[in-house]
């Protein structure tokens, strides 16, 4: 049976079941209030019309002292108040001796109301001597109709009496069936929460724990087997296939990256080793002292710096520096182009001293100022301006490179950001190139968006490196070629 059918079957069958207490709780007590208002409402009738009898009879004496207009209007309204009771009274049904009673207690109220619209017409008459006979019949009537009010709402609490015995009897029936229900809807609701938790939720426990593992990077850790046939069993089988195919491509990614690791371990040596830097660096040094002799002061000076350059390219590459070290090591690559293109080109910084610990993979600024070099600013005959700043904006650095040089296309622009080849194979950089300065720069900082290109064609462009801030030059870096 699958989890579908399960909740398709048990969950109704709980609820039909919870559904029939409360009708039961509700049908009681709905017949146990539809009495009670039946009772309440006629005893409330009879003490209406004994009370607007007392009042209809207080204000046909007023009028009888005052013969006012306003005392007589009070009257006339309060009599027809007294006939709108009367309407509802004849309007029940009653069976027996209650509908005899009930007919000679609307009998009496219709008496006083005609004495005492004879009382009025002979007093408008001026028959005194007639209208104070009326006036002490009427008095006698609404006595009469006082006492039957009593009466009946005495009979009426007599005669509700058994009823409300008989309904109180089968309202504690009810509620015992209802018990009986909550408490047989309560232990197949435990019963089910049980057998639940065993059939859907201890496998899913099993499942979210392996994902954990597997997450952790545990593949040697074993998927359970489902012997029910539903959906879990299902997920098992993949899980289980999953986690093979991924043992599988683990496996080839490490032969993977122990090959190319090899590679560039060769490529890096064979690199060093076309020349001994120890020699280099000493055959430098000699060629600066003798230019110095010499009184070539610009050439030393030009010899010094290729020989930091150089000592620079041929530290380790794998590990990162501080953004003073690469600021120094581009001042350095600068002043080598600066004796090439001379007073063709301006190199300007704006540089956060508060910055420069901020850690950066090796050898990142020197090839985005060779791209501007080579591709930027190499073919103006003057005016060409590269600027080098350094901000710290929230919890970034901010680095970029600015030239005012021949800009680049869209597609050029969209293809440096996705690591697509878009210059010639033969190539005029360091060998790191400037996508690959990106990618490293992602994989350092570990995140995709540090990179933005602003350019326009024949207006130059810039290079916004954004760098969360990364203090020290501590961990690895990766390399490419």
């Amino acid at each position: 049976m699958n989890i579908r059918t399960k909740l398709f079957i048990f969950i109704p069958i709980l609820v039909i079941l919870i559904n029939l207490v409360s009708f039961f709780v509700f049908q009681s007590g709905k017949k146990v209030q539809e009495s009670y208002n039946v009772m309440i409402d006629r005893v409330f009738l009879y003490k209406q019309i004994s009370m607007e009898t007392q009042e209809n009879l207080r204000l046909l004496s007023g009028y009888i002292a005052n013969q006012d207009t306003n005392s007589y209007s009070s009257f006339l309204r309060h009599k027809g108040k007294l006939q709108a009771l009367q309407a509802s009274l004849e309007k029940q049904n009653r069976g027996g001796n209650e509908e005899l009673i009930l007919e000679n207690y609307s009998h009496l109220i219709s008496s006083f109301l005609e004495l005492e619209t004879a009382t009025t017409k002979k007093l408008l008459e001026q028959d005194f001597a007639g209208y104070a006979e009326q006036y002490k019949e009427v008095e006698k009537i609404a006595s009469f109709i006082r006492e039957d009010s009593q009466n009946l709402v005495d009979l009426e609490l007599s005669n509700y009496q058994p009823i409300f015995k008989k309904i109180m009897a089968n309202t504690r029936s009810m509620n015992q069936l209802g018990g009986i229900l909550f408490i047989l809807t309560t232990a197949l609701s435990i019963v089910f929460a049980i057998w639940l938790s065993r059939s859907i939720v201890i496998p899913i426990q099993r499942l979210v724990y392996i994902a954990k593992q597997i997450g952790k990077g545990n593949l040697d850790i074993a998927v359970p087997v489902f012997q029910a046939k539903d959906e879990f069993s299902i997920l098992g089988n993949m899980f289980h296939e999953m986690l093979e195919n991924l043992r599988t491509l683990m496996g080839k990614n490490m032969e993977i990256l122990e090959k190319e690791r090899l590679v560039k371990e060769l490529e890096l040596k064979a690199l060093q080793s076309q020349i001994n830097p120890h020699f280099l660096f000493n055959t430098l040094n000699v060629i600066s002292k003798l230019a110095y002799l010499e009184g070539a002061e610009q050439t030393s000076d030009l010899t010094v710096s290729t020989s930091n350059l150089l000592r620079y390219n041929l530290r380790k590459l794998d590990e990162p520096v501080t953004l003073r070290d690469e600021i120094k090591h581009a001042e350095e690559y600068f002043a080598i182009q600066k004796a090439r293109f001379r007073d063709r080109v301006q190199f300007r910084l704006d540089i956060n001293e508060a910055c420069l610990e901020q850690a950066i993979p090796c050898l990142t600024l020197q090839p985005l100022l060779e791209n501007a070099f080579v591709h930027g600013i190499e073919g103006m005959e003057a005016g060409a301006i590269i600027e080098l700043s350094v901000k710290e904006i929230d919890d970034f650095v901010f680095v970029a490179i600015f030239d005012n040089g021949a800009g680049m296309t869209e597609e050029t622009k969209e293809a440096l950001l996705t690591a697509s080849p878009v210059f010639p194979t033969k190539r005029r950089s360091t060998g790191l190139g400037t996508t690959n300065v990106f990618k490293r720069l992602r994989l350092f900082y570990e995140m995709e968006e540090i990179v933005d290109i602003i350019s326009k064609q024949g207006e130059g462009t810039s290079i916004i490196l954004k760098l969360p801030i990364k203090q020290g030059g501590q961990g690895k870096v990766c390399i490419n070629y």
